[in-house]
């Protein structure tokens, strides 16, 4: 039985392009990925759990692959409303994860 895979790539125009997102498959960390990375990784079919964090917030998504299937996921650390406000007055602002299946 071939085995299925998740891809998960940090390559989106709306992405702040800075600090390291930390992706979690089913309990266990893959890795960091910086602004232009993808991370694979072969997995069983069947249901699994990603996670991914900016160190401030999280994301998760639940999902299911078959044998064979490849599942593909973005992952984007994006500035919300009131970012560049806060980086103008204080230096610092939010920045929020987005997590879609893009197949």
């Amino acid at each position: 039985m071939k085995p299925a895979s998740v891809t998960i790539v940090r390559r989106s125009d709306e992405d702040f392009k800075q600090r390291q997102l930390v992706v979690w498959l089913d309990d266990e960390k893959l890795g960091d990925l910086m602004f232009g990375d993808a991370l694979t990784r072969d997995v069983h079919a069947g249901p699994h759990k990603l996670r991914v964090s900016n160190t401030l917030v999280w994301k998760t998504v639940e999902f299911d692959v078959k044998p064979g299937e490849q599942a593909r996921f973005e992952a984007i650390n994006r500035p919300g409303r009131i970012t560049y406000p806060m980086l103008v007055f204080i230096g610092v602002g939010p920045l929020y994860v987005t997590l879609r299946r893009v197949s």
